[in-house]
């Protein structure tokens, strides 16, 4: 139920689904939600702090460990085939994080690690400011992908830069 509730939240957002859509869509009564998840709240926190460590962290720790961890974010965020396993997070980012702290603190945490998996590519460290900017380029880039916006280019020419710096 909880991942089912992951592919909702990721399609359509907290604030456009319902109750009454979580009923509907996961197929559970609205009680047994009250009663394992106390609300609508209760339940995104579940899918948020699943999606995170099931999804998005093996995804990093992937990057991280790859020999090649330039290629491997491009691979798995940039590639035009390219996974959209950060659709969640992204949605969290923009619009649960600025008025919700738990969910602040979560996404917060994960842009950590993306900012480790990300100075494993680049050759810096988390907190140097090309692995920051790295970091938001990828992850702009995969909100532009979400609304139909293929980077045209753009990733190869992030990572050749990044490549080439001095």
């Amino acid at each position: 139920m909880v991942a089912a509730a992951v592919a909702l939240f990721a399609s359509r957002a907290y604030d456009g689904i319902s109750v009454d859509d979580l009923v509907t869509h996961l197929g559970v009564h609205r009680n047994s939600l009250y009663k394992t998840f106390g609300s609508k709240r209760g339940l995104y926190l579940a899918a948020l702090r699943w999606y995170l460590e099931h999804q998005v962290r093996p995804l990093l720790h992937q990057v991280a460990a790859n020999p090649d961890p330039t290629r491997a974010l491009y691979d798995r965020f940039l590639a035009d085939d390219a996974t959209p396993d950060l659709d969640l997070l992204l949605i969290a980012m923009i619009e649960r994080a600025p008025v919700d702290a738990e969910v602040a603190d979560e996404v917060t945490s994960v842009l950590r690690e993306f900012d480790d998996a990300t100075a494993a590519g680049v050759g810096g460290d988390a907190t140097a400011p090309l692995t920051r900017a790295a970091s938001a380029a990828i992850l702009g880039l995969r909100l532009r992908a979400r609304i139909g916006e293929h980077a045209d280019g753009a990733g190869p020419a992030l990572f050749d830069r990044i490549d080439a710096r001095p």
